[in-house]
């Protein structure tokens, strides 16, 4: 059986989200890099698996899809065996539970975290725009309401989803990794139950591997 291929770079937060998820499964993937420093992404060849222009998107046979959490399910899905299902869907209480920190992380924790990374790195490294510190305030403020809820919770589950570890935790990688590397990284440090969840998933081998390729200092 052919690997599938992720088209996109380590770098890019939404491509690492896949990979990661790959790694859990060990499934056997290629990448192949799109630069979307150089525009890549713009290429009509990228067009055609992705008519939005962006990155990841991902190749298996003949099944393209794109955006990064739906590629991330399928491939949870694909590969699922008894003792790896990320997504819980064996249980119907257990998946809800994925399902709505999943929603979490898209709806309150990413919101409220990812201005302070395009602020801090992604426009000043990548654009050359100046950071606004106004928005990083704003968006600081934002974040510690939503570790307050991070915190109390994790207080009563080990991940987020209960005392199992699913997609729920992974989709928090790749912003939180780079947020990690702002100078704002010691604000977890007043949540000791979500920074001891945070450095358990820096601990598992495929965000180490997958972690390796995506710089931390800019």
């Amino acid at each position: 059986m052919s690997p599938v291929k992720v088209f996109g770079r380590a770098i890019s937060t939404n491509v690492a989200r896949v990979l990661v998820c790959l790694e859990e499964v060990g499934a056997d993937y290629e990448l192949v890099s799109v630069d979307f420093l150089a525009g890549e992404q713009n290429s009509p060849e990228h067009v055609e698996r992705n008519p939005f222009g962006k990155i990841p998107a991902l190749q298996d046979g003949d099944l393209v899809l794109f955006e990064s959490r739906a590629i991330a399910k399928y491939v949870l899905r694909k590969y699922r065996t008894s003792e790896v299902d990320l997504l819980r869907e064996s249980s119907i209480t257990e998946a809800a539970m994925v399902d709505m920190w999943t929603e979490v992380e898209a709806q309150q924790y990413y919101p409220a975290l990812s201005p302070v990374v395009y602020e801090c790195i992604i426009f000043p490294v990548m654009r050359g725009i100046p950071t606004d510190q106004k928005v990083v305030d704003e968006s600081l403020e934002k974040l510690r309401k939503v570790l307050g809820v991070y915190e109390a919770h994790l207080t009563k589950n080990k991940f987020l989803a209960g005392d199992f570890i699913s997609f729920a935790d992974l989709n928090h990688f790749p912003f939180t990794f780079y947020f990690m590397a702002t100078p704002y990284a010691s604000v977890f440090d007043s949540y000791p139950h979500v920074k001891a969840w945070w450095e358990g998933l820096m601990s598992r081998p495929s965000i180490k591997k997958i972690s390796a390729n995506m710089p931390t200092k800019f």
